[in-house]
């Protein structure tokens, strides 16, 4: 047995871990799983910048320029390269992808797809965002994959700009294990640990555990968190036809809630950057998080597959914040709030998956089964807004007395689906590829006002369908075309009440290209998007879902390698995106909150192949995103920004690099996201981080 094997093995047995990504059908043998590590799988390693399979568009092991639908990768080399401990950095590259609330800094709440704000975040195809899910941290991540347009027929409730699907780092048949230390401005420290080996002779039972712990100061003043994550997994070969996949997570995350900072008179800059509008003795708000994941895959025979995985999820955040309301003045006024949230959620999937021959055509079909139920508890009791707790923008003075919690706000949601997926990937032809896919869902909603005692119910069926045709022009250029649907409960009103749900339709059409002797991958589309039952008020001031929203424009992603020597990747987005029937405080022709027209961002990486720096590589990035909506209804805008970062790793040996970044290199001035004037938050000054990764 492996030296490592009883240590990853403590850390390990009796944990549950992820589900398989639906694989594509193998013929598996005694060394099938072993072998298949050899070349790229959608849930395996990339190697470099560019992948070329994915399951996340299919829940098929397929090649990507085979799904008629766009599907941009971000794989694990671009965070390494990029020291990024969070994924909304390298989501600036899978173009059309925008920043939205953040929740104070405590969680990844929002973000934006092709214009439409959404808070569906995945991983290894189960929902990880149901609650307050703390950002994803990349440790333990292999690739990043953001599915462009409406996802309903697959994943069920969800909007219509697209998602995020995490894949997790997967146990390897090879035993490594990685140290990863890093420092940087502001104070901040990180530690990682990747460790992967056998736990037998035979190789059938693989272990791997990542680890993250970290302390973080900020430019800002009184904002600083720590956190600690660890996330074992398991990959056994009960025989040469079954998997059994285990996985968990549990993390806690301690952070200094931060609505940022407000703009004066429509303008930004006149409140310093470092501005802290809370209250420093309110304390950290600490947000735990447990997954447990299970998934066990067996091979029929070489053409037929049986999944079943269950997927299971709780959280806690409790804390207590000051959060700014509206400026009056020179008085930005403020509430008190304290939050005690719970959460969990159960999902089991039964999925089997065939190829067959039919009518002359090559057929791969999935047949799934889904059941969730998800309940959420919010009680978020807080005080009147106040001038006389508010702060003096140009001289705040903290520790005021707190004042009295007059708003009990104590909801409870339950959430319960069953689904049933059908799915058929056609190749009529060696050039022409077709995808039908319908999901059938049943949605029982309730909520409930704890402190009213008001209660709201309702159940809905809804089919989501969605068609798309590819056409291989030529070995290098795909064109491609699809139409899908989007379907999600609205949130309950703030009595209890449950509104119509949202509903979407989609359209794009594009190219897929492969180009420099399938070096370079590319995928350039056009889309028009639909949405409709958007809240909105009646002409009584009544909450009613009768609003509609349009987002239509073009974006492109690349990557690959231009050279041995050289790999980039870059994105670009027009997205037009505006209310079409509104109401006083959103009307028709409004901008969609934090949407700008044009976006962009690339980052290319030079690799010394030759000579003493052998291994070692230098780069930058760039971004830019333009003026965008600050405030959903208002003139307010955020201005444009771009950002250059500049990055470098040198390899001392084999087992040791040394990193460094330094990022915002001109110290631009900007303003990373907001919610309305009240809170915007700023961007990062210029700032410099270095790392030393030791492979044992």
């Amino acid at each position: 047995m492996n030296p490592r094997a009883p240590l990853l093995a403590g850390l390990t047995l009796g944990l549950f871990g992820q589900p398989l990504a639906a694989a594509q059908p193998l013929v598996l043998d005694e060394t099938s799983i072993t072998d298949a590590y050899l070349e790229e799988r959608a849930d395996g390693p990339v190697q470099g910048y560019r992948a070329t399979r994915s399951a996340t568009a299919t829940r098929t092991d397929t090649d990507i320029r085979d799904t008629p639908q766009s599907i941009e990768v971000v794989p694990a080399q671009v965070l390494t390269d990029l020291n990024s401990t969070r994924i909304d950095r390298a989501l600036d590259f899978a173009g059309g992808v925008s920043r939205q609330n953040n929740f104070g800094g405590l969680t990844f709440l929002n973000y934006s797809v092709r214009g439409f704000t959404t808070g569906e975040l995945y991983k290894n195809g189960f929902a990880v965002n149901r609650g307050s899910y703390s950002a994803p941290d990349t440790s333990s991540i292999e690739r990043i994959e953001v599915l462009k347009g409406p996802a309903a027929s697959l994943y069920g409730r969800g909007d219509p700009g697209g998602l995020v699907n995490i894949v997790s780092k997967r146990p390897q048949a090879e035993t490594f294990s990685t140290v990863n230390l890093s420092a940087g401005s502001w104070d901040r420290y990180r530690g990682t640990l990747d460790a992967n080996a056998p736990l037998d002779s035979q190789g059938n039972l693989l272990g791997r555990v990542n680890l993250a712990v970290e302390d973080n100061g900020s430019f800002r003043d009184h904002v600083n968190s720590e956190r600690r994550i660890v996330s074992p997994s398991l990959s056994w070969q009960l025989s040469p036809d079954t998997r059994l996949l285990l996985d968990t997570e549990f993390s806690r995350t301690e952070s200094v809630f931060d609505r940022g900072i407000p703009v004066v008179n429509g303008q930004m800059g006149s409140v310093p950057r470092s501005a802290f509008m809370g209250e420093p003795n309110d304390g950290k708000i600490r947000n735990d998080n447990q997954t447990v994941d299970l998934a066990l895959e067996h091979f029929l025979d070489d053409n037929w597959k049986l999944r079943l995985a269950n997927h299971y999820t709780q959280g806690t955040l409790k804390g207590n914040s000051s959060e700014p309301q509206a400026l009056v003045g020179n008085t930005l006024t403020r509430f008190y709030r304290e939050r005690d949230f719970e959460w969990n959620d159960n999902i089991t999937q039964a999925e089997l998956h065939g190829q067959f021959e039919l009518l002359g055509w090559q057929h791969q079909s999935l047949i799934g089964l889904e059941y969730e139920n998800y309940r959420n508890s919010q009680k978020y009791p807080q005080s009147a807004t106040l001038a006389s707790y508010g702060l003096d923008i140009r001289n705040p003075v903290y520790g005021k007395p707190k004042p009295a919690l007059t708003r009990a706000n104590d909801f409870f949601e339950r959430t319960e689906s069953h689904a049933l997926n059908l799915q058929d990937q056609i190749a009529f032809s060696e050039r022409l590829r077709g995808l039908l896919g319908v999901r059938l869902e049943r949605i029982e909603q309730t909520s409930q006002n704890r402190s009213s005692g008001i209660s709201n119910s309702q159940a809905k069926d809804v089919a989501t369908p969605r068609v798309g045709l590819l056409y291989q022009l030529t070995p290098q250029v795909g064109v491609f075309a699809n139409a899908s649907t989007s379907f999600k409960p609205n949130t309950i009103g703030t009595q209890g009440q449950v509104y119509k749900p949202e509903k979407g339709i989609g359209y794009e059409t594009g190219l897929k290209l492969d180009l420099f002797d399938s070096r370079l991958g590319a995928t350039v589309a056009l889309f028009h998007i639909d949405k409709e039952n958007v809240i909105t008020t009646d002409a009584l001031g009544e909450s009613i879902a009768a609003g509609k929203a349009r987002s239509q424009g073009l974006d492109l992603q690349f990557s690959g390698q231009l050279s041995e020597a050289v790999r980039v990747i870059g994105a670009y987005a027009y997205i037009d995106a505006e209310v079409t029937k509104g109401d006083a405080s959103l009307p028709k022709g409004s901008d969609l909150l934090g949407i700008a027209r044009n976006s962009g961002s690339v980052m290319g990486v030079y690799e010394f192949q030759n000579g003493a720096l052998r291994g070692s590589d230098l780069g930058a990035a760039f971004n830019y995103v333009g003026e965008r909506s600050g405030q959903a209804g208002s003139a307010f805008t955020l201005p444009s920004y771009s950002t250059v970062d500049l990055l470098a790793h040198y390899k001392a040996s084999e087992q040791v690099t040394v990193g460094l970044n330094l990022n915002n290199l001109f110290d631009r001035k900007y303003y990373e996201r907001s919610y309305n004037s009240s809170w915007v938050l700023p961007g990062e000054p210029r700032n410099v981080s270095v790392s030393l990764t030791l492979s044992l």
